[in-house]
Order: C-alpha cells, then structure tokens, then sequence
C-alpha cells in the first residue's frame, strides 16, 4: 500500500476527469482502494427504498470517491501543489514543493 498525501480535511481541486476544474474538502480517505470522497464532487444519483430513517424513500445524490491521482492538493493562497515530507526537529511535517511552506 503507498502512502497517500492527500488527508481528510484538506481542500483539493480534481486536475483529470469528468468533474477537472472542481474543488471541495476531502471527506474522507479510503487507502486500500488509493481514492477519496471529496465535497460536492463527483456527485451519483442513487435509489433508495423507503426505511425507518428515509421514510420517504426516493432518489438520493450522494458523493462518490474520486481516485487520488486525479485530485491536487490547494495552498492557502488557492494555487495547486505537490506535497512532500522532511523532518523539523523531531516531527515529521507536509510541505508544499512550489511554496516551500509547512501544510
């Protein structure tokens, strides 16, 4: 399994695919299958029955996971980058390899 640099919280915007040019807040991360479920993107109708918490029932949009390949992590000042990893004293931070600064 790789490492993913990509973590919940983060905003990314999608650089390949139907949804490029969208941006959203990572939901959630699923590492064994390498994709992401980000905010607003990637929206799929699904149909549901009616249950004790849906009484109506009807069709639901819902977010779908995106592969992490296709997303890229924004900086604050909203530019894409790619992320690295080094050692400041003893802790091992993110940084942005365009701007040098710590995520």
């Amino acid at each position: 399994m790789t490492k993913l640099k990509i973590k919940s919280g983060d905003t990314v915007r999608v650089i390949a695919g139907d949804h490029k040019g969208s941006e959203g807040k990572v939901l959630t991360v699923l590492r064994e299958k390498n994709k992401a479920i980000v905010e607003g993107v990637n929206m799929v109708s699904k149909h549901q029955k009616p249950s004790a918490q849906n009484p109506q029932g009807g069709i639901v949009k819902k977010e779908a996971p995106i592969q992490v390949s296709n997303l890229s992590l924004l900086t604050s000042k909203g530019e894409t980058t790619r992320v690295g990893y080094r050692m400041e004293g003893d802790k091992k931070v993110r940084f942005s390899k365009k701007s040098n600064e710590v995520i």
